[in-house]
């Protein structure tokens, strides 16, 4: 058994690709991304008799509250037993690399969380990526997908159709990012979430390349909604979105959505993920809204594991409290 770094995108996608427990995070291209930014990454394969058995993306996030190992929507293994090798080699590399904990954003189901506790893992107090993600199945019909959808959800589409103010622009230009930044800057402003810089909404649509459009929703020729759409291996995820409250009561977001999931469909995508929503458990969670649209589409609730940290040093703590307090405050 050894680990090393894979350096050959079609090996690394190759893997991927033959695997089911995954997301757009493990990609080649985020790693791309990620060294866009200017964080340190590695791309390790877990590798037993020449063939590879587990990968892993690894960030460096280095921040004021300290530095760490982040692996997004990982490690991707064969065996889940081969977390324990991993693990044993993360923490020889932080040593080198001088970080403070490993975390595990992991996409697997969540009774697998006690395969981290029996290794010393503890359950992070902020989670970095969605754990409970909806998601529909694109394997039905135009008319069959309608049907599935909340009556209100259907009805509101059906009158946008009619509606010859509202229109849907699909982009694939720098240009389509600046226009959708400014409407996402101001929905950040609205519901208080700490909004990506446009210096990294351009560097990730750079990333994807061909694989990634900008949906633009307009009313009498204003911008009112956008979504950021990431097509990979067969799905389609809708992981930057924004909207404004100038005409609350003209559903542009929802014939946005509907054209964003023809789109994915007419890729050959058999799922489109509408990315995070609320905990069923919690009420008076800040995602309520957003996550009653998303769910008026039809689909299916999947819950990750929790993120999981490995504490390396005492300078964790300081980490650990301000998640602590910056969760509560925003009332995860």
């Amino acid at each position: 058994m050894i680990i090393k770094e894979i350096e050959n995108k079609d090996i690394w996608e190759g893997f991927l690709d033959e695997n089911q427990e995954k997301s757009f995070l493990h990609s080649w291209n985020w790693g791309e991304f990620q060294k866009a930014l200017g964080e340190k990454i590695w791309r390790l394969a877990i590798i037993d008799n020449d063939k590879i058995q587990g990968v892993a993306l690894i960030i460096k996030v280095s921040a004021k509250r300290g530095t760490f190992f982040l692996c997004p929507h990982g490690p991707i293994l064969e065996d889940k037993k081969l977390l324990k090798d991993l693990l044993e080699y993360l923490k020889e590399l932080a040593k080198r690399e001088k970080v403070s904990f490993i975390r595990f954003s992991p996409i697997w189901k969540r009774e697998s969380e006690s395969l981290f506790k029996d290794l010393g893992f503890r359950r992070a107090p902020i989670h970095v990526h969605p754990e409970n993600n909806w998601i529909l199945r694109l394997e039905e019909t135009e008319n069959e997908l309608l049907m599935g959808m909340r009556k209100t959800t259907r009805n509101l589409i059906r009158r946008a159709i009619k509606d010859p103010d509202i229109v849907i622009e699909k982009r694939n230009d720098l240009k389509a990012v600046e226009e959708f930044n400014k409407i996402y800057q101001a929905t950040y402003k609205r519901q208080d979430f700490v909004p990506f810089s446009l210096n990294y909404l351009k560097n990730e649509f750079s990333a994807f390349e061909n694989n990634i459009e900008i949906f633009l929703g307009k009313y009498k020729g204003d911008v009112t909604a956008g979504a950021m759409i990431i097509y990979w291996q067969n799905k389609g995820y809708y992981h930057q979105g924004a909207s404004s409250r100038k005409y609350p009561k003209i559903p542009v977001s929802h014939l946005l959505q509907w054209e964003a999931l023809k789109e994915a469909k007419a890729k050959g995508c058999d799922l489109y993920s509408f990315w995070g929503v609320a905990p069923q458990d919690m009420p008076k969670h800040p995602w309520q809204g957003i996550t009653l649209f998303k769910q008026g589409f039809g689909g299916e609730l999947e819950k990750y594991a929790r993120t999981q940290d490995f504490v390396l040093s005492s300078k964790y703590w300081l980490n650990y409290v301000v998640e602590k307090l910056r969760s509560k405050k925003r009332g995860f």
